[in-house]
């Protein structure tokens, strides 16, 4: 696959509409031409400490920044036509579609694809966790579960393996 957006978010509790941060990085002729990184004042607005504790946003990064509707003004443009990648596509996918929802906006049904997966197709056995996978397609990954690195990740991924 060349072209193709790799998204990931980040979440500030376990409901899927909380996204708190979002990174697209755009491909298209196997090179990346354009990323977008963002904060999201998440709905509902309440962080858990396990969430906090694995992405390290917390309440004050995220006060000040815009709604989701505002973020995905600016996403929507830049993917327009192209398919969606993500590293455990059921994570990402579910809170797009689920802030969708919540801001009662008509999804485009994006093709969505799982470098999750195919990691599992193409290395059987063992861990598959976005690091170790990261690794084994020669991509260093120094600041895993922040959405600016995870999608980087995710589209170095996805160039070898999809």
């Amino acid at each position: 696959m060349e072209d193709f957006a790799a998204i990931d978010f980040e979440t500030d509790n376990f409901e899927r509409t909380s996204d708190c941060s979002v990174r697209v990085v755009v491909v298209r002729n196997g090179k990346k031409v354009d990323q977008f990184y963002s904060l999201i004042h998440p709905e509902p607005d309440y962080y858990n400490r396990v969430c906090s504790s694995v992405n390290s946003l917390c309440r004050e990064d995220t006060e000040e920044a815009p709604i989701f509707l505002d973020v995905w003004k600016q996403i929507e443009p830049k993917i327009e036509g192209l398919p969606l990648v993500a590293h455990n596509k059921a994570f990402d996918e579910n809170c797009l579609k689920a802030v969708f929802r919540m801001y009662q906006m008509d999804y485009p049904d994006y093709s969505f694809y799982c470098t999750l997966i195919r990691s599992r197709q193409v290395w059987p056995g063992g861990h598959h966790n976005l690091d170790i996978i990261a690794e084994r397609c020669g991509y260093d990954l120094k600041n895993h579960h922040h959405a600016l690195a995870d999608a980087e990740a995710c589209a170095a991924i996805a160039l070898k393996i999809l």
